[in-house]
């Protein structure tokens, strides 16, 4: 598995070399050799990270495992979504992410096993939680270009890159990311609600109130752009602001237990 993890990085490498050249590129040229290193770099990084959180007994969910798995997901949603959403710029950024988690997954090892064949209502709420969370992050990623293409476009200093999207466009993409993670995150949130007992238990409360609390700053975002076409900075705060709140909630008690308090 350490020669499958070291492939699985150098391919990573070479698929962020392939992106910035595409970035640079007046034509999308490349384009074949970036989806080969990307595809391999993506398998590689599934089956690594399947050795880690299939160990034979249980699952093991630590925060680094869950981490890389949440990376691995953004780039496998990035990959199939960049031709569609011009989101080429986004591109090395969610690959160098996966690349440093799933080396930090690898060289730090963390234990926390928990046992999903024997509570599949659990399986579906988490996977429901990771899919809403790796959508709102890849949200996140296009509201921070947004508010660079904005800073741009009031100083006008506009970007020299081919590849650049128009400000429009990345704000329609941004809306639809989030709308799609708040269907997403409301499916997640009504199946703990649902199958859980303890979702509000001593310990645990937390997470459910950010996550409740991360809903509500969605929904006001999509009910304010909708209502009265909220748009530019006021969007921009909104977006990071959940994902910041999301963020505390999947990985807050889960970095103190693991990080500071081991």
């Amino acid at each position: 598995m350490i020669v499958i993890s070291v492939l699985a990085l150098a391919f990573y490498l070479l698929a962020i070399f392939a992106s910035v050249h595409l970035l640079l590129s007046a034509k999308p040229v490349g384009l074949r050799s970036l989806y080969a290193c990307v595809w391999f770099a993506l398998i590689g990084h599934a089956t690594a990270l399947g050795t880690e959180v299939l160990p034979g007994t249980g699952q093991n969910l630590s925060m680094l495992n869950v981490a890389s798995l949440v990376s691995l997901i953004i780039s496998v949603f990035m990959t199939c979504i960049s031709r569609r959403f011009n989101g080429w710029i986004l591109l090395p950024v969610v690959y160098s992410f996966s690349t440093l988690l799933l080396t930090a997954s690898a060289l730090i090892p963390g234990r926390y096993i928990t046992h999903l064949e024997a509570h599949p209502q659990l399986l579906l709420h988490i996977g429901l939680a990771l899919m809403a969370y790796s959508v709102l992050m890849i949200a996140c990623l296009f509201a921070l270009q947004l508010a660079c293409l904005d800073k741009q476009l009031k100083s006008r200093k506009l970007s020299q890159l081919p590849t650049m999207p128009p400000l429009m466009t990345v704000e329609t993409r941004l809306f639809q990311l989030i709308f799609a993670g708040v269907v997403l995150l409301t499916l997640s949130i009504a199946s703990g609600l649902f199958f859980l007992e303890d979702m509000f238990a001593q310990g645990k409360s937390h997470k459910a109130v950010l996550s409740i609390l991360a809903w509500c700053v969605y929904v006001v975002l999509l009910w304010g752009h909708h209502t009265y076409g909220w748009r530019g900075r006021r969007v921009i705060t909104l977006s990071l602001l959940g994902c910041f709140i999301l963020t505390l909630a999947y990985f807050g008690s889960r970095f103190v237990k693991e990080v500071l308090l081991s």
